[in-house]
Parts: structure tokens; C-alpha cells; sequence
């Protein structure tokens, strides 16, 4: 997706969407690096309910804590902000349907 699409696609979006996105792509790519949600969240000194509360959508996360967030993920912030294929919460836990 190009940045100028990307920019429609974001603007269009509620404020709630793009937090549930968001956490759900920082819950993506911790479970890709195998790590519990305490556990990354001690290592980049945030609060464990905070940074669940963060992966539920639940919070307007500060340009600090995404830049913590990217590090301990080893990605760059901005893709973090990447929302393209994201998979639905519900058809991620690992069962198989039919």
C-alpha cells in the first residue's frame, strides 16, 4: 500500500479503530517473538496492565511508548502502524475451524 492510500485509509477509520488495530498488530508481533505479554512489558518498562490494556485497543498510546514498544519488538515504530492483513483476535487462538 502506498503512503498516500495508507493516509486515506487511516483517516476514514474511528479513533477506536485504529487503537484496536494497533494493539493488534503489538500483540502480532510479540507472539511472533514467543514472548508473554508480562514478560515483554517488564522488558520495556511498561506496565503489565497498561501494555494489555494497549494490546485490547483500549489506549491513545503516547509517541514515547510506540518508540519502546518498536524497540523491544526490533522493528522500526512504523511498523507498528502497519494494519494491512491483519488477522481477527478470534481466528488466532490457534484452532482450526470445520
Amino acid at each position: 500500500m502506498d503512503q498516500e492510500n495508507a493516509n486515506v485509509q487511516i483517516q476514514g477509520m474511528a479513533d477506536a479503530d485504529v487503537k484496536v488495530l494497533f494493539g493488534r498488530r503489538v500483540r502480532q508481533l510479540r507472539k511472533a517473538k514467543g514472548v508473554s505479554q508480562e514478560a515483554f512489558a517488564h522488558s520495556v518498562k511498561i506496565d503489565r496492565s497498561y501494555f494489555g490494556s494497549i494490546e485490547r485497543g483500549e489506549r491513545n498510546v503516547s509517541l514515547d511508548n510506540i518508540c519502546l514498544i518498536a524497540e523491544g519488538l526490533g522493528v522500526a515504530p512504523a511498523q507498528l502502524l502497519t494494519f494491512d492483513s491483519l488477522p481477527d483476535p478470534e481466528s488466532s487462538t490457534g484452532t482450526t475451524g470445520a
